[in-house]
């Protein structure tokens, strides 16, 4: 089977602590070298504070607190050393449940998940034991400057379900609350690297810390950039990142679009991605399966307010293209609207300027030249007469899925014959976002030879991937 895709292909729990720390230091120097050692103090401060006994993990939604640096120190106390990621799940109210408490039976996973997250949140203690030492005031009169800043920690730490959380430090295992405050005091390390490197005077931007699916053996890789300093100045990081990782430099990796999306998040768009996913693969004597690499949204009649049942087709094939193009990071522009896809084929000439706000339905060529026009894509077009031939691009399509990895729109007539099947998603639904009914019913599903009209013409095209970092 070849098959990539931005989703973990493993079956495991990750371990993600989030939570915010502030960054307070007092500048008296205007000196470049001064405000980077105050600076770099300050950083140095709050490393201890994760690393002392000060530091609380809680386990979101659920009564889980752990001190990852007091030894063997958690509660409730059912959970020990050997308590398995696994089982912290029982502990963890969903949607369904009214109460917290240890649960019977372990949590089912979603359908098409292959990975679990443990969301944790990182706190500090503020209350010390013993009596309160008297306040004392004093009062110093001194021009100086203040920084105050929140650093919005956010670290992963991936296991498998086979492995124990071990919250203790034994001469046995490393406990994965220890590799999360490793991971902590290791982010605020590169924290500091941006943002001294990114300084100005005395101001400073915020370090952003984004995770990235690589192919393996890297997995889950945690970069930090600068917030509000675009994609397009952040190339030579980028690179430095690809020869560290020996990734090609043809392809975005590390732009922010490609952030991994963790599966218990909704996506805020409202939009389904990868429907796909959740299918089961064809039986095929000796058969390969191949698709679509990366991400993408499902668009289909009747989203976003538009009534365009009958007509729209084409459109929302070209959306779906655009948001693969969009959520790989090759282009930063918003999926294009019915009327802008109109206006783009105004601009180059092939419409007259009546066919903007028309319900004239559009092809292949038209997508062709929109992706052109818009993203600066370019596409190949695959010409088949009649539907019976396309058991012959069998071979073609399978080389574009494993080389470029683009969504394929098809247009023309009403794909398959004798041994190949085709996983189609069809935009003519009109229903609303439930991907069992859009599944169930095969709005996108694995098709046979009697779902394609074997006298109609057919142009496919295939967008072609830019080179690009």
């Amino acid at each position: 089977m070849v098959f990539v895709d931005s989703h973990p292909s493993y079956t495991g729990t990750i371990l993600r602590v989030r939570g915010p720390l502030e960054l307070k230091c007092r500048l008296d120097s205007t000196e470049v070298s001064q405000i980077q050692k105050v600076i770099s103090g300050t950083f140095e401060t709050l490393r201890s504070q994760v690393k002392s006994e000060s530091c609380v993990l809680t386990v979101c939604d659920s009564p889980v607190v752990i001190w990852p640096n007091k030894g063997v120190k958690a509660t409730p106390d059912e959970i020990t050393p050997d308590t398995l990621c696994e089982e912290i799940h029982q502990w963890i109210q969903t949607d369904e449940q009214e109460s917290f408490g240890k649960k019977s039976g372990k949590k089912k996973s979603k359908k098409g998940s292959a990975v679990s997250v443990i969301n944790l949140r990182l706190m500090m203690e503020v209350s010390r034991p013993g009596p309160l030492p008297a306040p004392i005031l004093s009062k110093t009169v001194q021009k100086s400057h203040f920084l105050s800043t929140t650093l919005p920690m956010d670290c992963v730490v991936r296991n498998h379900l086979s492995v124990l959380i071990n919250l203790s430090l034994t001469h046995h295992h490393t406990h994965y609350s220890s590799r999360l405050v490793e991971a902590l005091a290791h982010q605020l390390c590169e924290m500091e690297k941006v943002t001294l490197q990114h300084m100005k005077g005395t101001s400073l931007l915020v370090p952003e810390p984004f995770h990235f699916l690589l192919p393996e053996p890297a997995g889950l890789v945690t970069v930090v950039y600068p917030a509000g300093v675009p994609d397009s100045q952040l190339e030579t990081q980028r690179k430095e990142l690809h020869q560290q990782f020996e990734l090609p430099d043809d392809r975005p990796y590390f732009r922010r679009a490609n952030a991994y999306h963790f599966p218990n998040e909704p996506y805020r768009d409202g939009y389904l991605r990868n429907p796909h996913l959740v299918l089961t693969h064809p039986t095929l004597d000796d058969g390969k399966v191949y698709l679509v690499q990366g991400i993408y949204s499902y668009h289909h009649y009747m989203q976003d307010r538009m009534d365009d049942n009958g007509w729209g087709c084409a459109y929302r094939s070209l959306q779906t293209i655009c948001s693969w193009f969009q959520q790989q990071g090759y282009v930063e522009r918003p999926v294009p609207t019915h009327r802008e896809i109109q206006q783009a084929l105004v601009d180059v000439g092939d419409k007259q300027p009546s066919f903007v706000g028309s319900r004239q339905w559009i092809g292949s060529i038209e997508v062709q030249a929109v992706l052109n026009q818009l993203l600066g894509v370019t596409s190949k077009i695959m010409f088949v007469s009649q539907g019976s031939e396309l058991a012959s691009k069998g071979r073609e399509l399978a080389n574009h899925f494993l080389t470029e990895g683009t969504p394929v729109m098809i247009g023309g007539g009403v794909l398959t014959t004798g041994q190949i099947r085709y996983l189609i998603l069809d935009p003519h639904y009109t229903g609303a976002e439930d991907l069992q009914v859009i599944t169930d019913k095969g709005w996108c599903g694995w098709k046979g030879p009697d779902f394609w009209d074997q006298t109609a013409y057919y142009n496919l095209c295939l967008p072609q991937r830019p080179k690009m970092t």
